[in-house]
């Protein structure tokens, strides 16, 4: 079951965001069985069950051509966690000398690499641009997983995510790490929320990516979700621990796809991310 947040064709762009579940090229509207915000789905006890539980014989059933799908956050804060695949602790350690020792011993150590990525407000949906820095020279797209977790720490499903880093800043120093990753358009998630709490299932899954230059596919990959190391809800209770979310929280899980050292993004480059079970985020590329 894939919930979404909508505009309908009619609305403006500044108008309420409604609620609803994406199946077969349609969104079922769910604002006639009271459902007004994702936070009434996630913190359910049985999220997909509640949802499923808001469908009337009156609810609206949009063409996805007619709708424009937002981001699938409304008050959550998003979080990363860093090296939780071999690969992308190979890179982290390939960015610089001074930052491999750092790497190799996150990978290794029980206390994951977890950071703040954005703000609700700042997440970029499904078509709206992402963004690469202006003083970067070596800007990467990270597909990752992304937890979808309730205020108590639940995982309430999942969705999928765009950790766009510089990787020359990260590289330079590691406490420019902030400032390779938080800026503005640096996050984008969608297009919707999986509801599923089984982190055996969403393992099957794997993740690809595309770049699109001109149109043409200028880089490709993909990995399997089970190379993750370490268990979601390891990841989730490392996040709640000495913190309160009151709205849940996402988290994205790292990264296992890394493009070539000679590859950055450029102005109009096109990313196109696919999680199996999820669905395709897909977002150009600007200039921030």
């Amino acid at each position: 079951m894939k919930l979404c947040r909508f505009l309908t064709a009619t609305a403006t762009a500044t108008g309420p965001a409604r609620i609803g579940l994406l199946q077969d090229d349609a969104v079922t509207d769910l604002s006639a069985g009271g459902i007004q915000s994702l936070g009434q789905i996630l913190e359910a006890d049985q999220p997909a069950h509640h949802a499923q539980a808001a469908i009337r014989p009156d609810s609206p059933r949009l063409p996805l051509a007619q709708v424009r799908l937002l981001a699938p956050v409304e008050n959550q804060e998003v979080w990363a966690a860093g090296v939780t695949y071999l690969r992308s602790k190979a890179a982290r350690m390939e960015e610089s000398d001074f930052s491999a020792r750092a790497y190799d011993h996150v990978y290794e150590a029980p206390r994951p690499e977890i950071f703040f990525k954005a703000l609700a407000a700042k997440v970029v949906g499904p078509g709206e641009a992402v963004g690469i820095r202006r003083d970067a020279r070596w800007s990467v797209p990270e597909p990752e997983l992304a937890l979808v977790l309730n205020s108590r720490g639940r995982l309430a499903g999942f969705t999928t995510g765009n950790d766009m880093s510089s990787r020359d800043i990260e590289g330079e120093n590691l406490l420019y790490l902030p400032q390779a990753k938080i800026y503005d358009r640096s996050c984008a998630l969608g297009p919707c929320i999986t509801l599923v709490d089984d982190e055996a299932v969403a393992r099957q899954w794997s993740v690809s990516i595309t770049i699109h230059r001109a149109g043409a596919a200028v880089f490709s990959g993909s990995t399997p979700v089970d190379r993750i190391k370490r268990g979601f809800r390891e990841l989730a209770e490392w996040l709640f621990r000495s913190q309160t979310f009151p709205h849940g929280a996402v988290l994205l899980t790292g990264t296992g796809i890394v493009p070539p050292d000679a590859f950055t993004l450029a102005a109009e480059d096109v990313v196109e991310i696919h999680i199996s079970g999820i669905g395709t985020l897909t977002n150009p590329v600007s200039v921030v």
